[in-house]
């Protein structure tokens, strides 16, 4: 069943989603080669108690960590440990909070002390950076009133395939608000017109998950990190967006 959001609930979750947006600006400017991403992860739980929230993670289904640092072909929830960022290397930071009763969640993809660099490969992983980045805020601009899902899903996986890349299938955003993870689902692939309707007072997690080659994922050996099966290189992007009368409202912005 899909929970609908007050204004008054939305507003708690702007707030929360205002904390995670700035919990992961920091945690981008701290990447750099040599860092660890359990250092990472130390940061961000040093970050959500300065203010005063709950990490969303953090035990969720086992999960053992603030943070979820994927690296390269690691699509999603790879686990903060000791090993040394690289050079180059294409790191996700997805993460989210709990703020008086209500979660928000969110995902950015950076690459390890790339600066201004213009070899060939970094320029590619820049590409995918962009198209996965742009292929989030078309897909917040079809969340509107009386849009359906696959208003979303569409526009997200035309943008990403005319790109050159592909959409991963077998993960998907989701509803949230006083649960982590709530209905409906939000693919990054779908039809025009099909879905659920869009209403006002509804709470989505959207997070396109692109692949450099084939969308065919695989869980990685500790239970929880997802990889794409080719090999091939991931971005993600995400935000916690809500359904208003005056159109589709960024909480994690």
């Amino acid at each position: 069943m899909i929970k609908i959001k007050t204004e008054e609930e939305i507003s708690i979750m702007r707030d929360g989603g205002k904390m995670l947006a700035s919990i992961l600006k920091d945690l981008a400017k701290a990447v750099k080669p040599g860092i660890t991403t359990q250092d990472l992860n130390k940061l961000a739980q040093e970050l959500v108690l300065k203010f005063g929230a709950r990490p969303a993670f953090l035990n969720y289904n086992g999960y053992p960590s603030v943070l979820c640092t994927s690296i390269n072909d690691e699509i999603v929830h790879g686990v903060p440990s000791k090993r040394q960022l690289k050079k180059s290397d294409l790191l996700k930071l997805d993460m989210g909070v709990l703020y008086k009763g209500f979660y928000t969640d969110s995902a950015v993809t950076v690459i390890v002390g790339a600066g201004l660099a213009f070899d060939k490969k970094t320029l590619f992983k820049k590409k995918l950076i962009k198209i996965t980045r742009a292929a989030l805020e078309i897909g917040i601009k079809e969340a509107k009133l009386g849009k359906t899902i696959g208003d979303i899903s569409s526009a997200i996986q035309k943008h990403v395939e005319e790109g050159g890349f592909s959409v991963v299938r077998d993960l998907v955003g989701h509803g949230i608000g006083r649960e982590l993870h709530e209905e409906p689902q939000v693919a990054n692939y779908g039809k025009l017109g099909e879905g659920g309707k869009l209403k006002q007072g509804m709470v989505i997690a959207i997070e396109p998950m692109v692949v450099t080659g084939d969308w065919a994922i695989k869980e990685g050996a500790d239970g929880f990190v997802f990889q794409t099966k080719d090999g091939g290189l991931a971005a993600h992007f995400e935000h916690t967006v809500a359904i208003t009368e005056k159109g589709p409202l960024v909480l994690t912005r």
